[in-house]
């Protein structure tokens, strides 16, 4: 265990101007950190040995506090607007000293560990953290160097997270008095006044999102990826709501990562970013969730839970705090994870989409065209009942399903996409519903998860690959006639409904819909991505 402001730490903490702190832990192991969790009162064991903390007033992140330093290396290349929030360089710089400042008098965690599984892609890190437990978050969440390697790099990025750091707006240039700021030219991460560990994993998601496209001409993707036993890659991506966790769990199939990956120039394949999970627990079950379950025990975080009343089990059903209920642990917690995280080019690609309208086949292939369009436009939609006033299903649109995350316009990376499908022609992209069948949401039923799952195993297996297609008169999509252990009725979606005509109204509303959301990116959008829109003329002349 590596304390006090040793020289070893100190020398390591001279590029990002802290040259004085009351004391310094560098890279402690995870039981070292937990005891300091306990010893600070930051959180408390749960009977599985978990560590139990808060994250205070932020129970998630916060994007309009969410900044990218606006200077001559960011000014023409990052997306600007709601998503990227321009901030001032000398701004960042007043920031940074101040931070410095507060961290004098306080005892620091301080960590080396690297983003990116592929040698050749890996972005090393250092992490500053004023809390303990964060700093476990970090040995969890990031790749971690191999036991006696030599750490003493100069980081590719680095991260200062000290939530009891509060910044001053009028003074500061910040919204409130939380933020969480990228510098690209300074390569460092500032956040503050907000105790949410999520908001350190993101960060350098964001920047892996901007360098890896700009620099090493690889696709960043939010999303899951799993392996199978012939080395066939699957990846899925899907909001939140849209089974992306529970479908991309297969115990046949090798876990590489559940949410931040690459995707390599050539035939390299791709490489998770992350060396852990970060997944939602509300609800969490063993029946349901077995892998997740059995993951949450020592060394791993729960955020924001309860105990059941008189005991150290947590309530997963308890929403008290949030419904952002969390946990992270090392991948390695799970059984069928592949370590190194890496496997070949993918064959087989799913956007899964909640659709309540009851409009969206069940599951269909899509060509480059629409591949491109059904991506950059990253479509769900919330339920009726979720929130005050809303009576019908409402959709949600995020591009290439992580639309808060990318530093560059999505065209960027649906052009990097449909790249990737000319180099491999044999790659197979699918838009599964998860949704609604017969009818919108209080009128139709959810798709039975049996026949998704069996759906997607045909993917995967190659078993649709000489079944009939038809194409979707409105979204153009290709739509299998057949697909094995699911109800032939069920894989038009227009058959399901005893009303065809307000089928037919409801596929035209969402068309619609999707054409008005699009109108944003149409002035960037190349003809071949605009030729996957749906094609509301087609209802309208029926």
């Amino acid at each position: 265990m590596e304390t006090s402001a040793s020289t070893a730490a100190m020398n390591r903490l001279q590029p990002l101007g802290i040259s004085q702190a009351k004391e310094v832990c560098l890279n402690l192991t995870p039981a070292e950190l937990v005891e300091e969790a306990l010893k600070n009162g930051e959180g408390t064991l749960t009977d599985t040995g978990a560590l139990m903390a808060d994250t205070g007033k932020f129970t998630g992140r916060s994007p309009k506090d969410r900044f990218v330093v606006k200077d001559e290396s960011t000014a023409e290349s990052v997306w600007w607007g709601d998503i990227n929030i321009p901030f001032d360089a000398q701004k960042f710089d007043q920031l940074h000293v101040k931070m410095v400042a507060y961290l004098a008098d306080k005892k620091i965690y301080v960590r080396d560990a690297y983003a990116g599984a592929h040698p050749d892609y890996q972005l090393k890190l250092r992490v500053v953290n004023e809390l303990a437990w964060h700093n476990l978050f970090c040995y969890n969440m990031f790749l971690r160097p191999e036991q006696g390697a030599d750490t003493s790099w100069t980081p590719d990025f680095s991260i200062i997270c000290a939530p009891g750091f509060e910044a001053d707006p009028a003074v500061d240039g910040t919204r409130q008095s939380n933020f969480a700021i990228l510098n690209f030219s300074k390569k460092m991460i500032l956040i503050g006044g907000t105790g949410y560990a999520g908001e350190m994993k993101k960060g350098i998601f964001g920047v892996l999102n901007y360098l890896l496209p700009h620099e090493k001409n690889t696709l960043a993707m939010h999303c899951s990826a799993n392996v199978g036993q012939e080395g066939d890659t699957a990846i899925f991506f899907g909001l939140s709501g849209t089974g992306k966790t529970t479908l991309s769990a297969d115990p046949n199939r090798g876990l590489v990562g559940d949410d931040e990956h690459g995707w390599m120039p050539g035939n390299a394949g791709i490489f998770n970013f992350e060396g852990g999970c970060y997944a939602k627990v509300i609800d969490l079950s063993r029946e349901k969730e077995p892998e997740i379950w059995d993951a949450i025990k020592f060394g791993s975080i729960v955020e924001n839970t309860r105990f059941i009343p008189g005991t150290h089990t947590v309530d997963y059903a308890n929403k008290s705090v949030t419904e952002n209920t969390r946990t992270a642990y090392p991948i390695h917690y799970i059984n069928n994870a592949v370590e190194p995280s890496v496997a070949g080019v993918p064959k087989n690609i799913f956007f899964l989409t909640a659709d309540a309208f009851g409009v969206i086949p069940p599951i269909s292939k899509l060509d480059k065209s629409h591949a491109m369009y059904h991506f950059m436009s990253g479509y769900t939609a919330k339920v009726a009942g979720t929130e005050v006033g809303v009576t019908e299903p409402q959709t949600t649109f995020s591009a290439c399903f992580g639309q808060v995350f990318l530093p560059l316009h999505p065209t960027k990376y649906a052009e990097m996409l449909g790249q990737k499908m000319e180099e491999h022609p044999n790659v197979n992209v699918w838009l599964v519903n998860t949704g609604w069948s017969g009818g919108s949401y209080g009128v139709g039923s959810r798709m039975k998860l049996s026949y998704t799952r069996a759906m997607i195993t045909a993917a995967l297996n190659g078993e649709l690959n000489d079944v009939e297609f038809v194409k979707h008169p409105i979204f153009g999509v290709e739509v299998p006639t057949s697909v094995p252990n699911v109800p032939t009725e069920i894989l038009d979606p227009r058959n399901t409904w005893a009303d065809k005509e307000a089928y037919d109204k409801t596929a035209a509303s969402l068309a619609e819909k999707f054409v008005a959301n699009f109108q944003k990116f149409a002035d960037f959008a190349n003809e071949e991505i605009l030729a996957g829109a749906p094609k509301v003329e087609a209802v309208a002349n029926a």
